[in-house]
């Protein structure tokens, strides 16, 4: 899953020691920027390679690409939200034009050799936003 927005606080890095080695995981805020009401969303980075990599600061412009995932403890379930990518978003561009996700293209009309169904199946969904028949 990818979400876009502003990085509004970095929390303190966490580290320590394994049976696999050393390992170090810090959260970062995210606020989303293109809607009406923004949502909030704590992820982690796990891994000093990946930290420096990255290397977020307060106020960037951010893709974020990440797995969610749940564990129990104690009875309690508890979600996780680990970042494995995090590209830099030029602030001057529209949040539609970061994305490299292709952009739809839009539904022409049905051709000669869609049945008569499917074709009225089509029209009669055509006021739906995305012209699905579903």
């Amino acid at each position: 899953m990818e979400l876009q927005g502003k990085i509004i606080a970095v929390l303190p890095e966490r580290s320590g020691v394994s049976a696999r080695g050393e390992w170090k995981v810090q959260e970062f805020v995210l606020e989303t920027i293109d809607s009406q009401y923004p949502r909030k969303m704590v992820f982690d980075v796990f891994g000093a390679d990946r930290l420096q990599r990255f290397n977020i600061q307060i106020g960037q412009t951010v893709l974020v690409a990440f797995d969610i995932d749940a564990r129990e403890y104690n009875g309690r379930w508890f979600n996780s939200i680990r970042a494995f990518d995090v590209r830099q978003i030029d602030a001057t561009q529209s949040p539609s034009a970061a994305v490299d996700a292709p952009q739809p293209v839009p539904m022409s009309a049905p051709n000669a050799a869609v049945s008569d169904a499917t074709a009225e199946s089509v029209d009669d969904n055509s006021d739906s936003p995305d012209n699905l028949p579903f």
